[in-house]
């Protein structure tokens, strides 16, 4: 049965509810939670490493493999000539369209160093997302983006308008994923995606959409202190994770909102009019 969600993502495997969970979460993703809010991470330092050295390796090889087929073009007998360079030029071609996919990958490995926290505020029932503009499921871009780096993708979300998806990740240990589609309240018309817990093995990748679910409604079922930093540690934990990656200073602020009264005082002093 395909996704109730449009349009379908690619990969997708199965649709997830919103309802009532107990599941245990011993979890490195969940770096910090308190009364007001959680947080979990989409990157992990050891992965980020892996990922970027490979990429970096296919495009030192794809490089190399055309700038050969270059030099052979140059130097064969020329009645191989035409054949040797319509190779070279397929050997460019390919190098490119390998390229417009690789370097977004690296880009956002590259500069997602404090894993890219997703927020979940259960008072408010907001969600705020700081994270790479390459981070996304994106599959044409402005060639100008490119020249961008360091471009963040900076949103407040209504959890109401979230809904979970697994995916497969295509890769050949048969691991999935978890991404949040973002509809048009009330439909089920997806508008914008979020990768929430990537790269998961079996039912593991249920477990922290799990606890989320319980954190934002059942909120006794979900062990706040089993992250990175305890609960009373949220001074170190935005000294490790939010300081320096460009969060508007309003929404460190709604993180701990304990109403939407309070979240639009917030934005009302901060000249947000969103």
């Amino acid at each position: 049965m395909p996704s109730k969600y449009r349009p379908q993502i690619f990969g997708w495997f199965g649709d997830l509810d919103k309802g009532p969970y107990s599941v245990p979460l011993h979890d490195r993703r969940l770096s910090y939670a308190n009364n007001n809010y959680c947080a979990f991470i989409r990157k992990i330092p050891s992965d980020q490493v892996f990922y970027l050295c490979i990429y970096i390796i296919a495009v030192i090889l794809l490089c190399s493999a055309v700038v050969i087929l270059s030099i052979l073009t140059y130097l064969c007998d020329p009645i191989l000539e035409t054949n040797m360079f319509l190779a070279a030029l397929s050997g460019v071609i390919l190098c490119f369209i390998a390229m417009y996919f690789v370097i977004p990958e690296i880009y956002h490995n590259l500069f997602s160093h404090r894993g890219s926290p997703i927020i979940f505020n259960r008072k408010t029932s907001k969600v705020y997302v700081n994270e790479s503009d390459f981070f996304n499921f994106k599959f044409l871009r402005h060639p100008v983006v490119f020249l961008q780096p360091k471009k963040r993708r900076i949103k407040e979300y209504d959890w109401d308008d979230l809904h979970g998806v697994i995916i497969h990740n295509m890769s050949r240990n048969a691991l999935s994923s978890t991404v949040l589609m973002v509809c048009q309240p009330g439909t089920h018309q997806v508008i914008d995606h979020i990768m929430l817990d990537p790269a998961r093995a079996g039912a593991g990748s249920t477990f922290v959409w799990g606890w989320i679910n319980s954190f934002m409604v059942y909120y006794k079922s979900a062990n706040i202190d089993d992250g990175e930093y305890k609960s009373d540690q949220e001074a170190e934990f935005k000294a490790h994770r939010i300081d320096g990656q460009g969060w508007p200073e309003w929404m460190v602020e709604a993180f701990n909102a304990t109403s939407l009264e309070e979240l639009a005082e917030i934005k009302q002093r901060h000249n947000i009019t969103q």
